[in-house]
């Protein structure tokens, strides 16, 4: 039995032509960036405005490099809560802003540190890989960091003989082990945007489209990522745009992600991926950050990350394996 999807008109980027100007609020956090000795730091699925004044735009593996390598003294942290922790776990002796602390992330709750404890403690010996999406806690507790643009190296380096517990992302897990043919037991979480795309939603914009081809996060069902022609990180899907002969791309993430596509392919067009629901995907929680709260952030230097120190080292081992490992 067919089902019938409401009538979505989807929301289509156009190619774009030169760069507005600076508002004035962008310009009073570039003067408070300039005096409190900041770098910005924002992920992919920041607003436009936020995206546009920040001075490492990326994915989780970026930002990661870019917060371990600044030599600011202060970082202002446009992303989500697990994000900034990174941030604070490799810089402890820098400041760390997050313009809302309720930036948090459906995928880094779905993992109570306490629970993988109690998971850890009755199997023991396993392997812990954990998605960066996850709490300081939880890195704690694991013995390797992986971004979506590195799980499947980061997988491969594990050594065969070990059991791996993948946590807290189901979906990405289930992508990993098909790309390596690594058995893994997967952590049941998911990122709510990613699974609110559907298979039945996307088969609707390409018949509208046909011929686009269509890009996914790994984050996304597998029913999803098996209609996909490329299925990979936000980082990775820059690099699929800019190859592909298509003048027109679908891609199934975050909304957000095509500003940045936007701006680095402005000639091409981009159609958001659709729910069943809507004819885009916006997370709530990326979206809490907004100009004035980044100013705020840096008028007032808070709110700022801060942690046990003992918590911060432990954490700080898997991350730096991850790293480490990502550069060989």
């Amino acid at each position: 039995m067919s089902i019938k999807l409401p009538d979505i008109e989807p929301k289509v980027f156009p190619p774009v032509t030169g760069d507005q100007p600076l508002s004035p609020l962008q310009e009073e956090i570039l003067e408070l960036k300039e005096k409190r000795n900041a770098v910005i730091l924002a992920h992919n699925y920041q607003i436009e405005p936020i995206q546009r004044i920040a001075d490492y735009l990326g994915d989780s593996l970026g930002l990661a490099y870019a917060a371990k390598e600044t030599e600011a003294e202060t970082i202002l942290f446009c992303g989500v809560h697990f994000m900034a922790e990174t941030a604070k776990i490799v810089n402890p002796d820098k400041r760390v802003l997050l313009p809302d602390m309720e930036a948090g992330c459906s995928l880094s709750d779905s993992c109570p540190a306490d629970k993988l404890a109690a998971w850890q403690t009755a199997n023991p010996n396993v392997y812990t890989v954990a998605y960066i999406n996850c709490s300081a806690a939880v890195k704690a507790q694991s013995d390797l960091i992986c971004t979506s643009g590195n799980a499947v190296k980061m997988v491969e380096r594990v050594p065969a003989d070990r059991e791996i517990l993948f946590v807290p992302d189901q979906n990405l897990g289930s992508w990993v082990a098909r790309q390596t043919n690594r058995t893994m037991q997967l952590w049941p979480g998911s990122c709510y945007a990613h699974v609110m795309f559907t298979a039945h939603a996307l088969e609707a914009v390409r018949k509208q489209f046909p011929g686009a081809p269509v890009i996914a996060h790994p984050e996304c069902t597998e029913a999803v990522r098996d209609m996909s022609d490329e299925v990979c990180s936000t980082e990775r899907m820059i690099a699929f745009c800019k190859d592909s002969p298509a003048d027109k791309i679908i891609v199934v993430t975050e909304t957000g992600m095509i500003h940045r596509l936007q701006k680095e392919i402005p000639d091409k067009t981009f159609i958001a991926g659709p729910t069943d629901n809507c004819a885009c995907n916006d997370c709530r929680f990326m979206k809490r950050n907004t100009l004035e709260k980044m100013r705020n952030a840096l008028r007032d230097l808070s709110p700022e990350i801060t942690m046990d120190e003992d918590l911060r080292k432990r954490a700080a081992v898997p991350i730096e394996r991850m790293l480490e490992w990502s550069r060989t």
